[in-house]
């Protein structure tokens, strides 16, 4: 049984280094912050089994209640937001890709060959990675309202507002992904996308207790609009993904925990790359 803290790195060096205009928010100064220190803050009190690790960009390692090793969007060996000693995959049971751009595919197959997981996300993804080589058996083909189901947990696609392609080929739309864990936490990660109306509804429907939003901006939505898309979704917690890779992604996670938290009811964790998320 775990308890969540908030691992939260701040390095005015490094990913997080763009605060210059944040005064205006009214936030104290980052002149009485250490750099390159770590802040643990304590949160709301939530217990989970699960295991969960943010592994830079939009991927994340997830070990469920049962051990079952499941990673999302695991763009990894090219990432240069990812430690070294998660760069390379050893075991892993599932991925699940939000859509097809390289940034999100990334180390798929590889860790699909080496491994023999199983691989789900749209079905016209899964027929373009089949084509590359993904044997048929691993491929979990689905689509935007279904679920599959495994020992402890199901996946959800929902809708996300943005593109997909595969090395140039349509790869069908770009998806959001919900897992729910039985008897546990239910996540919720949005992919790349902007705000829409419908993220209202997948708060009521789904209920899920930690949402994964991108907040880059340039190729996704910024932290303001991130975090009224989370507003609207609702959940405990709240974790910024898919900023800091890259300087036209070079978002503030401290603007958006800024917005988010006007919303007192929701909390928001910036965790330090590759540490686990939930702690003893």
């Amino acid at each position: 049984m775990f308890l969540i803290y908030e691992l939260c790195y701040l390095s005015i060096r490094g990913a997080f280094r763009h605060f210059d205009h944040l005064e205006s928010l009214a936030i104290p100064s980052l002149d009485t912050l250490l750099i390159d220190i770590l802040l643990f803050e304590p949160l709301l009190l939530m217990t989970t089994k699960t295991q969960m690790q943010w592994l830079g960009h939009s991927a994340f390692r997830i070990i469920s209640p049962d051990g079952y090793i499941i990673y999302i969007d695991p763009f990894l060996s090219q990432n240069p937001s990812t430690p070294d000693q998660w760069k390379k995959v050893d075991e892993a049971d599932f991925i699940f890709l939000t859509h097809g751009h390289d940034d999100h595919v990334g180390d798929t197959l590889d860790i699909a060959t080496k491994t023999g997981c199983m691989v789900g996300g749209m079905v016209e993804l899964m027929n373009l990675l089949e084509l590359e080589g993904l044997p048929a058996s691993q491929s979990i083909d689905f689509n935007k309202g279904g679920s599959v189901h495994f020992d402890d947990f199901s996946v959800t696609m929902v809708h996300a507002n943005h593109s997909s392609s595969y090395k140039g080929a349509y790869a069908g739309e770009a998806a959001g992904l919900i897992f729910s864990f039985e008897d546990d936490i239910c996540i919720y990660h949005m992919g790349d996308t902007n705000i829409f109306g419908d993220l209202e509804l997948y708060g009521e429907l789904y209920e899920p207790d930690i949402v994964l939003a991108p907040i880059g901006d340039h190729y996704t939505m910024g932290p303001e609009e991130a975090a009224y898309a989370v507003q609207l979704i609702d959940p405990k917690l709240a974790i910024p993904i898919h900023y800091g890779t890259w300087e036209a992604i070079a978002s503030d996670p401290i603007e958006f925990k800024y917005f988010v938290e006007e919303d007192e009811e929701i909390q928001v964790i910036i965790p330090a790359i590759g540490t686990d998320i939930f702690n003893f």
